[in-house]
């Protein structure tokens, strides 16, 4: 699970990034990142007692008093067809000196987003091809579903632009040409296009688990992996111990760790870690709320980022 961090003192936020990056260093697992979308610090965490033992290292080590702000499940979302979508200068409300088409489709699993100029290079400038990439990459870190995109390719199959152009005697002007923000704020316009197009699945986060527990409590405890949607991969026993392995959606293993310790009598022993993103199965989709302007909202993105 993800937990969110907040400094007690607003104005250590800095000391407190700083303070999370020598941890990570530390301790990778904990995966600390700056959440761009509303500045806040995350961590990866499993259970309470590690975010007691992280407030405390933060005062004790670093002088920053903290409080976690909530604790939720990040999900993916990946691309499921392919498609394409266009903006043309001065056609259809767009305000910008840019025509920008692109081809969105699914990648392989673990790719991460590769975006790549197509027919574009040497047509464009290299400026204006990494401001696209730029409004590209922002776009999918929220998608239809308001969580990042990932595992996909997005190609540039169409440009235009106005060249540097000014007024008789006069310095360079805006007014009449193509800069870099044009093609950076359009860019998140066409992808939300294309992803409508496409479609994504949202793709929940599983642990592998390794278990331990007394034979006496297995069958209860193979009914409550099963109630919370666990998969065994493989069950030996050893000495009156029986060690199970499989799969576990992240959101349940705070659930399974905190059980455990009735339904073994204190003897159960739970250790598990990131492995892969599973689609996620049932009709009631988890959604996260969408940070700023929807730029599927084309009139109110124009004027929220206006040229």
């Amino acid at each position: 699970m993800v937990a969110a961090l907040e400094p007690v003192d607003p104005t250590q936020r800095g000391a407190l990034f700083t303070a999370l990056s020598v941890l990570g260093d530390e301790d990778p697992l904990i995966e600390p990142r700056l959440d761009e979308l509303d500045g806040s610090a995350r961590i990866r965490i499993h259970g309470e007692v590690q975010k007691e033992v992280v407030v405390t290292v933060l005062e004790e080590r670093f002088g920053v008093r903290t409080v976690f702000r909530d604790t939720s499940v990040i999900c993916i979302e990946r691309v499921l067809g392919s498609a394409t979508a266009v903006e043309e200068m001065d056609k259809d409300g767009n305000p910008y000196l840019a025509t920008l088409g692109l081809r969105l489709e699914a990648g392989e699993t673990g790719s991460g987003i590769t975006f790549h100029p197509g027919i574009e290079r040497g047509n464009l400038p290299a400026a204006f091809i990494s401001a696209c990439e730029e409004g590209v990459r922002w776009a999918l870190e929220q998608g239809l579903h308001g969580w990042p995109v990932t595992d996909c390719k997005v190609t540039m199959t169409a440009s235009g632009y106005c060249p540097r152009q000014s007024h008789a005697h006069q310095s360079f002007n805006k007014a009449m040409s193509t800069v870099g923000a044009d093609f950076r704020n359009l860019a998140p316009v066409v992808v939300m296009a294309c992803l409508e197009k496409a479609r994504t699945q949202v793709c929940q986060p599983i642990e592998r688990f390794e278990l331990e527990t007394p034979e006496p409590t297995l069958r209860m405890l193979m009914k409550t992996l099963g109630r919370l949607g666990a998969t065994t991969e493989s069950v030996t026993d050893s000495l009156g111990y029986t060690r199970l392995v499989g799969f576990i959606p992240s959101a349940r293993i705070a659930e399974l760790a905190a059980t455990l310790p009735n339904i073994t009598g204190g003897e159960g022993v739970l250790t598990s870690r990131p492995d892969h993103y599973s689609a996620f199965q049932g009709d009631d989709v988890p959604r996260r709320q969408r940070a700023g302007t929807d730029p599927r909202e084309r009139a109110l993105w124009f004027q929220a980022m206006p040229r």
